[in-house]
């Protein structure tokens, strides 16, 4: 049991999106995969399909096919997205993150996204699992900077006039770790996503979460 009438440590929690409240790490892999062969372009590994994963989609798409030339970067996205949108209904959120979320409204907690998507993918995603209302902001990649660049994270904290020190972003990235780094901020790892765990250690993340209920049971002691 936790003390709700604790005071808060953090008064803003920002979420990566994919592969943090989104199970759909494994379909981007695919996607991306799918859409390096199509432009001609040789496949990429899983390991590097997942490490570009909450990067901005132009520089995701780049950096996991160095062998395609930057004239057919326009294809190259077109082709992931015509291949993500085949599957994108399949997508569901990780088992228990609407109880999360809705445990940390409830102890007064802000509220934000922080994701490399694009705002029309975010909103579509938002739209389709009946989270659009249960978040105060968010940022996409293609609206500001990319991850790892602060900026996102800066002007959600400004938007909802929360301090660094009172702001922690959670992700499954190194890209998110140290956005929040970036940022002046503390973050939490989730180890489900798209990266190796251990690859956060230097990153210094508060905790790392092996499940959504480990994360949910952390944050409600100790955010």
């Amino acid at each position: 049991m936790t003390d709700s009438s604790r005071p808060l440590r953090f008064d803003l929690i920002a979420f990566d999106w994919d592969g943090t409240l989104y199970d759909s790490t494994r379909l981007i892999v695919r996607c991306i995969q799918a859409a390096v062969i199509d432009v001609g372009g040789a496949k990429p590994s899983e390991n590097d399909a997942a490490w570009v994963i909450g990067l901005g989609l132009a520089e995701a798409l780049a950096r996991a096919a160095p062998d395609v030339p930057k004239e057919k970067y326009a294809e190259l996205g077109a082709r992931y997205r015509y291949h993500y949108l085949q599957h994108q209904d399949d997508l569901v959120l990780f088992d228990g993150v609407l109880q999360m979320i809705d445990a940390l409204r409830a102890r007064g907690h802000k509220l934000a996204v922080a994701t490399g998507k694009s705002r029309r993918g975010l909103n579509e995603a938002l739209k389709s699992v009946a989270l659009r209302d249960r978040f105060d902001a968010s940022r996409t990649a293609d609206e500001t900077f990319g991850k790892p660049h602060p900026r996102m994270l800066l002007e959600l904290m400004e938007e909802l006039e929360v301090p660094p020190e009172r702001t922690l972003m959670i992700g499954d990235t190194t890209h998110d770790l140290q956005l929040a780094l970036n940022a002046g901020c503390a973050s939490v790892g989730v180890s489900y996503g798209a990266h190796e765990p251990e690859s956060f250690d230097e990153l210094k993340p508060l905790f790392v979460a092996h499940s959504v209920a480990s994360l949910e049971a952390w944050l409600l002691e100790h955010a």
